[in-house]
């Protein structure tokens, strides 16, 4: 008997049991699908497949059940709860993708052409903006960065280019943590018949759900707290259009070939399991690391958006469950203290990426954001002495003992 079309009252129990179907052989979880193609019973079947007449598995970059599990769990969990505009239960297709920055791929070359414009804001990550600038620039997609937390500014570029198609948004953004008005943007962004975009990777479908708000199209690095403990790498495309994505999007998705593996996959399906219960314990600890930086007289600013002193301290209240597991933080003596305490931190981990059980600091402007301008990093608010800290789940005493001797 199938799960997938079960009502669960609860996230995790979602996490745990969507998507799955039982295995032919009794397993109990999936097996991994290590196979590159899949066999037909008759030239028949084969035929009614590749014409789309009868389901079943073709070839391992077109899907296999890990892939399916995945997909169709991810799923669940950013509609969880979400109503349409009458009141029935949301129904959202994911696509899983070797990378996050795969699934960004395909959603923005597939739904945008020559001629067309992005207005975004500032602080992407930076592998996106380097995308939209390098890969898409020279294909005539242009990018307009401004501050998206001002709505007029934003109502004002969008009544001043035709040529804006999509809103594409990361909040809470890569690395200084702002947060846009998901909500606000979308209704502004409707009226104008743009598609909206959304990168909820910091936040995950637990600590926000965009689709609430009306957005077209939601993506995830799954590599960081979807799988949780930094095993594989992986991204995820998700839309409420299901024609459009079983069509034309799939077609593209299909031939970027950005399609991920059957283990990724199965390390994937099981680090979700596991999502709920990690994220209320990130943002617990989250909020004891905000609490202890902003009191330090080595620390200039902290960016966390459970601080009252947060800019957006209101917008994330409004749409987000808890405040996350990033925070961002300058150090007042500059770029060299800024070394000198990565360098000293024992049990924290000196790392890119994020949202692993254990706690991860690097530093943006030499690391993440090392490609993107100067001018342009300290305009976005990524100075030479920020640090990046994806906050774990160690024993919260253990990640401020380690952070005090390393500011001593």
């Amino acid at each position: 008997m199938s799960n997938k079309n079960k009502l669960f009252s609860g996230f995790s129990s979602v996490a745990i049991h969507g998507g799955h179907d039982k295995d032919p052989s009794y397993a109990h979880l999936t097996p991994i699908y290590a196979s590159s193609t899949y066999v037909f019973d008759e030239a028949e079947q084969g035929m009614r497949r590749f014409a789309g007449e009868e389901k079943g598995y073709l070839y391992g970059r077109w899907g296999n059940p890990n892939t399916t599990e995945a997909e169709d769990k991810i799923a669940a969990l950013e509609g969880f709860g979400v109503t349409d505009e009458n009141g029935n239960p949301i129904v959202l297709k994911a696509i899983l993708h070797a990378s996050g920055m795969a699934a960004i791929s395909t959603m923005l070359i597939a739904t945008l052409k020559a001629g067309d414009k992005i207005l975004s804001h500032y602080s992407l990550y930076g592998g996106t903006q380097q995308l939209i600038e390098i890969v898409l620039a020279p294909l005539g997609i242009e990018v307009i960065i401004i501050d998206l937390r001002d709505l007029n500014a934003a109502a004002d570029a969008i009544k001043l280019d035709s040529k804006i198609k999509m809103l594409y948004l990361e909040t809470p953004a890569n690395p200084t943590i702002q947060c846009v008005d998901i909500d606000e943007l979308t209704r502004l962004a409707k009226f104008n018949n743009l598609i909206v975009a959304v990168d909820n990777t910091f936040a995950t479908p637990y600590l926000q759900q965009p689709f609430k708000y009306g957005v077209d199209y939601v993506v995830h690095s799954t590599t960081k707290f979807l799988n949780g403990h930094g095993t594989a790498i992986g991204g995820v495309l998700i839309s409420k259009d299901l024609a459009h994505m079983s069509g034309y999007i799939t077609k593209v998705h299909h031939l970027l070939g950005g399609s991920s593996n059957p283990f990724d996959t199965y390390l994937l399906t099981q680090g979700i399991k596991t999502l709920e219960v990690r994220m209320e314990r990130h943002c617990h600890n989250a909020m004891e690391v905000a609490n202890f930086l902003e009191q330090h007289p080595a620390i200039s600013k902290v960016n966390y958006l459970g601080l009252i002193s947060h800019p957006d301290f209101d917008i994330a209240a409004k749409q987000m469950k808890h405040p996350g597991a990033m925070l961002s933080f300058e150090m007042k003596s500059g770029l060299d203290a800024a070394k000198k305490f990565i360098d000293k931190l024992q049990m924290c981990i000196r790392a890119v990426s994020l949202g692993t059980c254990d706690t991860l600091l690097c530093h943006p402007a030499s690391m993440t954001h090392f490609s993107v301008p100067k001018e342009k990093r300290e305009q976005y608010g990524i100075t030479d002495s920020l640090i990046r800290m994806s906050v774990g789940i160690e024993n919260v005493q253990d990640i401020l003992a380690d952070l005090e001797q390393a500011l001593r």
